[in-house]
């Protein structure tokens, strides 16, 4: 074994004993906004990782390529595999197999949110699939609608390997929600593109017309199947809904997945929203939207609510609330893809990420373009890290050497006397945040000249942009 291979190997098995700080775990959220709902005719896709314990994510960039070895399913089945995959940047969670995220070379991006369903009876064959699907959809897929239609199609032939989940799925034109469920059967809809959707950790596919395929899909027997496992019943029930169909019951009246849901509506939305209320599956904004709101809103701990027991950090820690925040104990790291249509995908499409907590760090730029990102950002080559991505070994030891270990020491500091170490930290990245949104036009409108004149040129300045970026973002957490 290579020392690399060794490295990440102590990395994985630090990440999988890692001890949780709190029992809210695994609870992401997201925002996706339509183009016409942006200020800049930007798709947004907005999302906090949370997955517990201190982790090491990977950063990758992966070349498209052209082997067609078969794929292993994690529990037993294969997959053929296709010729002249797309290549993509990886954000990889090592050792989880739900929690990765994906932008490829034509500005797909897929992320997802934990979404328990009712079904007890799953129809699998060769043990169903998991962790494979996003990547599937990531590598073969060239627009949103298309890798919901690939992902579908894998769905019904192999089954879906985990209680259920939403697939958040974006290009430079629209947006998808895919919602999956232990087995067999999904369900989609598309963002309207003069609309906002939100989604905490439970579906909110409702009412679905698959007539109407400009707008859903999904699996054509979704409604008789309910009926026969006593979910839905026509007469009592009335209109069809996914939402409460499939989901598992206990998800619907979480606090935490209400009120996430509950302060993101009431910032973005005209219409003033209750706990109590019925939340729709998007709505038009008050204002139509930006980074900074995202930026915002990922960073969010209930400030100037009824749920702020901290009273704006004053009393307390806000990551150690009773209800879980957006922004959260878990949070891994956070991202805003912006994709925007008019423009060379290369420099039109950019994941903005926060590693950790987006209320501790600044988000930073990773153009699509890049040729590579920092070796420091991953424990060893791409190839390798598939390859021991669910590894699992008795003993294990603290590889310190990962920046983000950094990056969770950052957080710890801050932790120990939040109400007055977040302060210069918020000023910090509100400064680097505001340089970058200030320049960006201008540098981008020198990078699109440059893919004209010479593509390998535009691609070098894009690489060490962000990457120095990232390097100065290691560095401050360092020091």
């Amino acid at each position: 074994m290579t020392f690399k291979q060794s490295r990440f190997l102590l990395i994985s098995i630090f990440i999988t004993f890692s001890v949780f700080s709190q029992n809210n775990s695994y609870n992401c959220f997201s925002v996706l906004v339509g183009k016409d709902a942006s200020i800049d005719g930007s798709v947004f896709l907005a999302h906090n990782e949370d997955d517990g314990g201190e982790r090491a994510i990977n950063w990758y960039k992966v070349p498209s390529e052209d082997n067609i070895n078969r794929i292993k399913l994690k529990r037993g089945g294969s997959v053929e595999q296709v010729e002249n995959r797309f290549g993509y940047l990886w954000l990889q969670m090592p050792n989880l197999e739900f929690s990765d995220t994906y932008m490829n070379e034509h500005s797909l991006t897929i992320t997802s949110n934990g979404c328990s369903s009712r079904e007890d009876k799953p129809d699998l064959t060769d043990g169903g699939i998991g962790y494979w699907l996003r990547r599937m959809m990531i590598e073969r897929a060239v627009t949103a609608r298309e890798a919901v239609e690939i992902g579908g199609r894998l769905i019904e032939k192999y089954g879906y390997a985990s209680s259920g989940r939403t697939y958040l799925i974006a290009d430079s034109y629209e947006s998808w929600m895919l919602s999956v469920v232990n087995g067999k059967l999904w369900v989609a809809q598309k963002v309207p593109d003069n609309h906002v959707a939100i989604i905490p950790n439970y579906y909110t596919i409702s009412t679905i017309d698959l007539k109407i395929k400009s707008t859903y899909l999904g699996s054509p027997d979704l409604v008789e199947y309910a009926i026969e496992r006593g979910w839905y019943n026509p007469e009592l029930d009335g209109e069809f809904n996914f939402r409460k169909a499939y989901s598992d019951p206990t998800k619907l009246k979480t606090k935490s997945n209400i009120a996430r849901h509950w302060v993101a509506l009431n910032l973005l939305s005209s219409k003033h929203y209750e706990l109590s209320d019925e939340f729709p599956f998007s709505f038009k904004p008050k204002k139509k939207v930006g980074l900074k709101d995202m930026f915002a809103l990922l960073r969010n701990h209930y400030e100037g609510t009824t749920l702020d027991i901290t009273e704006t950090y004053q009393t307390g820690n806000p990551h150690h609330q009773k209800t879980m925040t957006i922004c959260s104990e878990t949070n891994q790291y956070g991202f805003v893809a912006q994709l925007r249509s008019w423009m060379s995908v290369e420099v039109g499409s950019v994941m903005w990420v926060a590693p950790r907590r987006p209320c501790n760090h600044a988000f930073i730029p990773i153009y699509s373009g890049i040729l590579f990102v920092p070796e420091s950002l991953a424990s060893t080559n791409y190839h390798i890290a598939l390859e021991y991505h669910f590894s699992k070994i008795s003993d294990y030891a603290h590889a310190v050497d990962h920046p983000y270990w950094y990056f969770n020491t950052k957080v710890k500091f801050i932790d120990q006397n939040y109400k007055k170490r977040i302060v210069p930290f918020q000023e910090d990245y509100i400064k680097i945040e505001k340089k970058l949104l200030d320049n960006q036009e201008r540098f981008e409108k020198k990078i699109q000249k440059t893919l004209i004149d010479d593509p390998e040129l535009a691609k070098k300045k894009l690489t060490k942009f962000s990457n120095d970026l990232l390097e100065d973002l290691i560095k401050e957490a360092q020091e």
